[in-house]
């Protein structure tokens, strides 16, 4: 089986901590993926105007270089990402009419009919290590750290694409669980972090990404994980604001699941990039002695 690996655009820049420390834990389990060439962005977001073909053509582009390099798997970190490449691939897959369309704009391309699957990291993961293997590799458990999986918007939605049920968090808690983190549950998993409202806003003023941190807060969390760095940029950049603005009372660390998966990994602390989250993620490492660990 050949898995190629899909990288997207924030995660070679402001996202890279996302990217390397989950590189480094693919390493550390022994699974080897290959990044595509040639790949470009996924645009972002999925278009829902029916007869906007054109915009489908970044994201089928990519799963075209994912068929010419023989891949049975797509795999992503990024969550919106993800979404956008999976819903792409089940449009190919099942509307004849509008397959034909777009295979007929990329006139440089071979014909593609969904023949890859696109899988994010988190079911790499589960399918092909497994979670008993995973903490089998454990070198330094997140022992005493509450941590809260976050999902967002667009894990789970719409159903048959979304990498679990809605309301299931199964996937990351099993993870978290494996590094020995306990696993603190909210009533705010799923809940939309602003997404891109923030563009049109004041800093501090995303009463979305205010709730999910109060909601944390008030459930005894300590961190927060997700796998989407648009909610890692609502949810953990804009905390001061929050607070000078009374939107919240506390901070909640929040961090990219690879990161804590490489730390419990024994991955060095230097490729996870700590220095991108907020201060208070890598004191919150230190003050468990998780750092010191890996």
């Amino acid at each position: 089986m050949k898995i190629s690996y899909y990288p997207g655009c924030t995660l070679k820049l402001k996202a890279k901590n996302l990217e390397l420390a989950g590189l480094a834990s693919l390493k550390a389990l022994g699974i080897d993926v290959e990044e595509m060439d040639r790949w470009n962005c996924c645009g972002a977001v999925y278009s829902l105007t029916d007869d906007d073909l054109i915009h489908h053509v970044g994201p089928v582009r990519n799963l075209v270089r994912a068929k010419e390099r023989g891949a049975d798997k797509l795999v992503t970190l990024c969550s919106m990402c993800y979404n956008t490449l999976a819903r792409a691939n089940q449009l190919m897959k099942t509307d004849v009419v509008k397959r034909d369309t777009i295979n007929r704009f990329m006139d440089d391309e071979i014909d593609y009919a969904g023949e890859v699957e696109v899988i994010h990291y988190l079911t790499l993961l589960e399918e092909h290590v497994g979670w008993d293997k995973i903490k089998a590799k454990v070198k330094a458990p997140l022992t005493d750290l509450k941590v809260a999986p976050y999902y967002g918007c667009t894990l789970q939605r719409p159903q048959d694409v979304g990498i679990e049920p809605m309301g299931s968090f199964r996937l990351m808690t099993r993870l978290l669980e494996a590094i020995g983190a306990t696993v603190v549950p909210f009533n705010s998993s799923d809940k939309c972090c602003g997404s891109y409202q923030v563009l049109n806003a004041p800093a501090g003023d995303n009463d979305a990404a205010a709730n999910v941190l109060k909601a944390a807060n008030q459930a005894g969390i300590e961190a927060l994980a997700t796998s989407c760095p648009l909610c890692e940029y609502n949810l953990g950049k804009q905390q001061e604001q929050f607070l000078a603005k009374s939107k919240i009372t506390a901070h909640v660390p929040t961090f990219y699941f690879t990161q804590l998966l490489a730390m419990a990994l024994g991955v060095s602390p230097e490729v996870c990039h700590f220095e991108l989250n907020d201060i208070r993620s890598l004191q919150l490492l230190e003050a468990k002695n998780i750092q010191a660990a890996a």
